[in-house]
């Protein structure tokens, strides 16, 4: 069975992944498994970037099939903002809720129409010949004016996704998986993989 490590320990991510990759001829490696402990910086000033710098920082060590993103919420009226800095956007010891709260405060006073945000997400699949290959996933919506529902993880709770008056946080996972970035970024990897004989 070949294997697949996914640039990541986040055992939320690795399991959508292995939801919508998954078949019987893979098996999916987080870092941990594959015993990788290096610590790598997303310093770069794109999500393409880290996604790129994660996959070949991995695929130096590790001779295997490798998958990474990098991904975010990008806000129309705060060009783009917080982009890269989605994890960190209210600082070193940013946590879900200061993030939410400090993009909420620059909201403020924004009326519905120019509260336009997407979410991003763009992976990076790097084959052990140095072959790779980019896709990208783009889940538009709004804004919320506060937080609604406790699922998910990170800006669910204040992301209205285009065609619902509900936010990502007040979604069960499955209804949420059929329209995020990341599942319609991994759609399109799948039919690479199918294109390069990696998957049926």
């Amino acid at each position: 069975m070949r294997k697949i490590v996914i640039a990541s320990n986040n055992a939320g991510k690795i399991k959508e992944i292995q939801n919508i990759l998954g078949n019987n001829k893979f098996e999916f490696l987080s870092l941990k498994d594959v015993e990788f402990y290096q610590e790598i910086l997303e310093d770069q000033d794109s999500f393409e970037g880290n996604a790129y710098k994660k996959a070949k920082s991995v695929a130096r060590v590790i001779n295997e099939i490798i998958l990474a993103d990098d991904s975010g919420l990008e806000v129309d009226i705060l060009n783009g903002q917080p982009g890269v800095f989605s994890a960190r956007f209210s600082g070193e010891n940013a946590t879900d809720e200061k993030n939410n709260e400090k993009l909420l405060k620059m909201m403020e006073g924004v009326p519905e129409e120019k509260r336009g945000a997407q979410f991003r997400c763009v992976l990076v699949l790097m084959l052990p010949n140095g072959k790779s290959f980019k896709v990208e996933g783009i889940c538009r919506g709004r804004i919320a004016d506060r937080p609604y529902g406790n699922e998910g993880f990170g800006y669910d709770p204040i992301f209205i996704p285009e065609g619902y008056n509900i936010t990502f946080g007040q979604m069960g996972k499955d209804e949420k998986n059929r329209i995020s970035h990341r599942f319609l970024a991994l759609k399109k990897l799948k039919e690479i993989m199918v294109m390069e004989g990696l998957l049926d």
